[in-house]
């Protein structure tokens, strides 16, 4: 009896220490493991990510948040939504200004609550490397490899009018573009909202056919596949 009571008390002293061993923690080593987390997560499975413009409505709108999945394989598909490091012909976020300015940008990366470093985009994948992709077709429609694409997801494209307003009457719809070729290795992206994206073609749109006016995005500056809306509460679902 004696040996057991020993023994019990001898657990309760160990146990005792432990508490007071993590009692004793600096208060931060708490918050600096879940931000390693966080980053570690962020960095190999999945993103938050802030959307931060309409150029991809009604798919996304601005100020929502979608997770970018980063385990998918390459290539992507036609009809994935990505986000994407741009490379400086897509622009960026000008130089950091003060510490404040620095701070916002490193949580923004970390929690998707603002403006990221690098600079990062999202639009739809439509032209595969080594494919040709070209607008439009008789009815207004972007064409793959001369096949006509259907794109249920497209928002206010711009005005097309068969024999008024096309490629081919003298005043140009400025839904026209191409066709482009796009290079071994990367990607030509669209948003959704048609008329109001700063995508792979917005220099094209009008343009003399032959202008070599298109950007595209390399398969190495892929962050990841978008694949839901979490927040507002009231837009959460997947993306398609």
């Amino acid at each position: 009896m004696f040996r057991v009571e020993r023994s019990l008390q001898d657990r309760r002293r160990r146990r005792r220490r432990a508490d007071e061993s993590t009692s004793q923690l600096p208060f931060w080593v708490g918050p600096a493991i879940a931000l390693v987390l966080v980053l570690i997560v962020q960095a190999l499975v999945v993103k938050l990510y802030a959307v931060p413009s309409g150029s991809m409505e009604q798919t996304l709108e601005a100020g929502d948040r979608i997770l970018v999945e980063r385990i998918v394989p390459s290539p992507h598909d036609r009809g994935d939504v990505i986000v994407f490091e741009a490379t400086p012909e897509w622009g960026s976020l000008g130089p950091v200004t003060n510490v404040v300015d620095g701070a916002l940008r490193v949580i923004g990366t970390v929690t998707g609550l603002g403006p990221g470093a690098p600079y990062s985009l999202v639009k739809r994948v439509i032209g595969l490397p080594g494919e040709e992709v070209a607008c439009c077709d008789a009815e207004g429609r972007v064409t793959v490899d001369g096949e006509p694409l259907d794109e249920p997801y497209v928002f206010e494209d711009p005005a097309f009018e068969p024999g008024t307003l096309d490629c081919t009457t003298e005043q140009r719809s400025l839904r026209c573009f191409g066709p482009v070729a796009v290079p071994e290795g990367e990607f030509l992206v669209l948003g959704d909202h048609r008329s109001a994206s700063s995508d792979s073609v917005v220099s094209c749109r009008g343009a003399p056919e032959g202008a070599d006016c298109a950007r595209f995005v390399p398969e190495e500056q892929v962050v990841g596949l978008a694949f839901a809306r979490v927040w507002p509460l009231t837009r959460i679902g997947a993306v398609d």
